[in-house]
C-alpha cells in the first residue's frame, strides 16, 4: 500500500509542479484557475460521484456505506476537540481560520483521485459519505470559525451542492437498481477520469500564486501544518486501530482525513473578511508537505490495521 501511495502522490506532483510551471511562463492566470475550478466543482466531480454508484447492489456495499458516514462524524468530531485543545484562541487572532484548516482536509480535490487510484470504485463509493459530512460540519462548524456565527441560509448553500446532487442521484440509482446505458455510463465515464489532473493543475496554479519566502518564515504555520498532516490523522488511525473495520473503508476514511488543507478555507476566507493570504499559504504549505506525510501515514497504518 505504502508503495503505491507514494507512487501515486508522485504522480500527482508531477501534473502539479506542470501547471505551477504553466502559471509562471503565464499560459495560465488566475482567471484560468477558476474556470478550471468551476468546471472539477459543478461538473467533474458530480459526474464522478454518480458514476462509483453504477454497481450491482450488495448488503455488503451498504453496510460500508454507512459505517463510512459514521467514521466520517467521528474524524470531524475528533478534529474539533484537538483543535480547539491545540489552537487556544488566547492571544491568537486567526484561530478560528488555523482550526479550521487543520481538522478540514482536501478531501474532494485531493482525496478523490488519490482515493481512486488506490482504491477505485469502492474507495470513491465510500469517500462520497466522508465528503457530504465534510459539506455539514463545514458549513456549520466551520461557518461558525469564521464569522462567529451561521445562517440556515449559508447552511442550505453550502449543502447544496453539484456534488452532493450527483451523490444523491447515484444514491437513488443504486438503491433502485437502476444501471444507465453503457454508451451513456462510458461518455460519463470519460469525464469522471478528468477528476485528478484538473484537481492537480488546479493545486499547482494556486500554489504558484503564494510568495514562498513569506510563507517560510512564518513559524506557526509549521504547528498547523503538524496539527494536520500528523498529529490528527495519527490519532484517527489509533482509533481506528481499535475497531473492527473493513480493510477499505478504514483507508478511505483515513486517507480523506489524511489529505492536507481544504481549498474551502481560502473561499471562505475571503467571502468572510478573513486573512485569506494566510489560508492560500496554508493550502499550499500542507499540500506539499502531504507528499511526504500521507505515504508516512499510510505505512505505519499498514502495521496498525
Amino acid at each position: 500500500m505504502f508503495a503505491i501511495v507514494f507512487s501515486q502522490l508522485m504522480k500527482m506532483l508531477v501534473i502539479l509542479i506542470l501547471a505551477f510551471i504553466c502559471y509562471k511562463l503565464k499560459i495560465f492566470n488566475q482567471n484560468s484557475n477558476k474556470t478550471l475550478s468551476d468546471l472539477l466543482l459543478l461538473v467533474v466531480n458530480p459526474i464522478l460521484a454518480l458514476t462509483v454508484y453504477q454497481r450491482d447492489y450488495e448488503p455488503r456495499l451498504v453496510q460500508g456505506l454507512l459505517i463510512s458516514f459514521g467514521l466520517a462524524i467521528l474524524i470531524h468530531i475528533v478534529g474539533i476537540i484537538v483543535t480547539t485543545f491545540l489552537l487556544p484562541s488566547r492571544n491568537n487572532i486567526n484561530f478560528g481560520i488555523e482550526r479550521f484548516a487543520s481538522m478540514y482536509s482536501n478531501c474532494g480535490f485531493m482525496g478523490i483521485p488519490l482515493v481512486y487510484s488506490i482504491l477505485g470504485d469502492e474507495g470513491v463509493f465510500y469517500l462520497t459519505a466522508y465528503m457530504t459530512i465534510f459539506n455539514l460540519f463545514s458549513w456549520t462548524h466551520g461557518l461558525a470559525l469564521m464569522t462567529g456565527e451561521f445562517s440556515l441560509h449559508q447552511i442550505k448553500n453550502g449543502l447544496f451542492t453539484p456534488v452532493i446532487f450527483g451523490t444523491c442521484a447515484g444514491i437513488i440509482l443504486f438503491f433502485a437498481r437502476i444501471r444507465l446505458p453503457e454508451i451513456i455510463l462510458d461518455g460519463l465515464g470519460y469525464v469522471a477520469d478528468m477528476n485528478t489532473p484538473l484537481a492537480m493543475m488546479i493545486a499547482g496554479l494556486s500554489i504558484a500564486q503564494v510568495d514562498f519566502q513569506k510563507m517560510f518564515l512564518k513559524v506557526h504555520l509549521y504547528w498547523v501544518s503538524c496539527i494536520k498532516l500528523l498529529c490528527f490523522p495519527a490519532l484517527i488511525m489509533l482509533i481506528f486501530s481499535l475497531l473492527p473495520l473493513d480493510r477499505t473503508v478504514a483507508y478511505t476514511s483515513l486517507i480523506a482525513a489524511a489529505c492536507p488543507t481544504a481549498t474551502t478555507v481560502n473561499m471562505m476566507a475571503i467571502r468572510y473578511n478573513q486573512d485569506y493570504k494566510y489560508c492560500s499559504e496554508m493550502f499550499a504549505f500542507t499540500t506539499v508537505l502531504a507528499v511526504v506525510t500521507i505515504p508516512v501515514i499510510i505505512l505505519l497504518a499498514e502495521h496498525l490495521i
